[in-house]
């Protein structure tokens, strides 16, 4: 294919952040920007710690705090909390989860890790995924209460306690907790004490492939990419595989159909052949101007590409675990991570440290005390800005 247009990383990194709400806020529309409309364009909110996800969708509007994020997670439930890309958990909006279902479903499973007289067999695999569907209709249900039913409706082999984790062994199931949410048959439900609870999401997900990963590039599979590429384009297949931790040869059969099909399209990236969404070829002039502070695994530097442009210079190595994203806060300046930060609450003050990479100007040391006062609106706290060395690890 002949390439049409050759794309800067300003420029890329220019419509990212626009698509992302990162050089202006979402909404308002009455009380802010839908939450689900915002997690959306994100692609998912990381959610592993659900404080994180309520900061990464909140400091991208001008109003919304962690209480409207929970509202629309457990009262609305316009979102869902369930297991997303590279099989963490996620927030995603609820009307889309039939489209996240056909396209994670669609992915290869690789070989398992587990031994041989640990793993699931494939058969085993399916059996237990519709027996959770099944014991989480219209109720929630702790692990061990979910492990009860598993074994109830499969075998004994289910509950085996024979899979490695933490201090602890958990039952055989487990290896397969991420393919139900996947399917559609498992979410997370509200808390019980301090217990997690599961239960089946409102809306049914639709299985988009097999278990030999058939693809679906007339249907969802293709409107999943060109969604992932509208928001972080342009990437090439490999990004996509990282995103997603699919295989690459996977992501390069799909990008190769769909391009065939003309629903991508190729430019030039950089000197480097990458995607977009076929016809999405408009781009700003220039890099997004601006501070932001964004949290434990933001979608944006977790999916942005290539990862040595978004964390130049010293914030390769201060910002990163091992070339691994989002295990420490960031902030962002034009752009590109530009330092680290951490926050600890005390009651209802929160002190917010920064420790920049580069020398600020004058107006970026305002916008980055707006935003430190941004941070404590949605955490529902008093933020103060602290400007020194952050001197805790990744995940503190």
């Amino acid at each position: 294919m002949t390439t049409t247009s050759m794309i800067t990383w300003d420029a890329a990194s220019g419509r990212r952040a626009e698509r992302q709400f990162l050089t202006g806020p979402a909404g308002p529309t009455g009380s802010g920007a839908p939450v689900a409309e915002v997690v959306g364009a994100m692609m998912g909110a990381h959610a592993q710690v659900l404080s994180a996800a309520e900061l990464s969708v909140g400091v991208r509007t001008s109003t919304l705090t962690r209480a409207d994020v929970r509202a629309a997670l457990w009262d609305e439930r316009s979102l869902i909390k369930t297991y997303g890309p590279r099989g963490t958990v996620h927030l995603l909006p609820a009307r889309e989860l039939p489209l996240w279902s056909a396209a994670l479903t669609a992915i290869p499973s690789g070989p398992s890790p587990f031994p041989p007289d640990v793993r699931l067999s494939e058969e085993q695999a399916a059996q237990v995924v519709a027996a959770i569907g099944e014991a989480l209709e219209d109720t929630c249900l702790t692990l061990d209460e979910l492990t009860e039913e598993i074994v109830a409706r499969t075998g004994p082999w289910a509950g085996d306690r024979v899979m490695p984790a933490f201090q602890d062994m958990w039952p055989r199931w487990r290896q397969v907790l991420h393919r139900a949410g996947w399917a559609g048959t498992l979410c997370f439900g509200p808390n019980r004490g301090r217990k997690a609870t599961y239960t089946r999401p409102p809306v049914a997900g639709a299985a988009g492939g097999g278990a030999d990963g058939a693809l679906v590039l007339d249907g969802a599979l293709g409107t999943f990419v060109r969604r992932y590429l509208t928001a972080y384009g342009p990437a090439t297949p490999q990004h996509f595989a990282k995103w997603l931790a699919a295989p690459t040869g996977w992501a390069g059969t799909v990008f190769r159909e769909l391009a065939a099909a003309g629903g991508i399209e190729e430019v030039d990236f950089e000197g480097t052949r990458a995607w977009v969404a076929a016809g999405d070829t408009e781009f700003p002039d220039g890099p997004p101007r601006g501070v932001r502070l964004l949290p434990y695994f933001d979608a944006y530097v977790i999916a942005a590409q290539p990862r040595e442009r978004l964390f130049p210079g010293a914030a390769y190595e201060r910002a990163l675990a091992g070339g691994q994203a989002g295990n420490y806060p960031v902030l962002l300046v034009d752009g590109v991570v530009a330092g680290v930060w951490h926050q600890r609450r005390q009651g209802r003050r929160t002190t917010v440290t920064v420790e920049p990479l580069v020398r600020l100007t004058a107006r970026q040391e305002r916008e980055l005390g707006e935003q430190v006062e941004r941070v404590g609106e949605v955490l529902e706290a008093r933020a103060e800005l602290v400007v020194g060395d952050v001197r805790v690890g990744p995940h503190a």
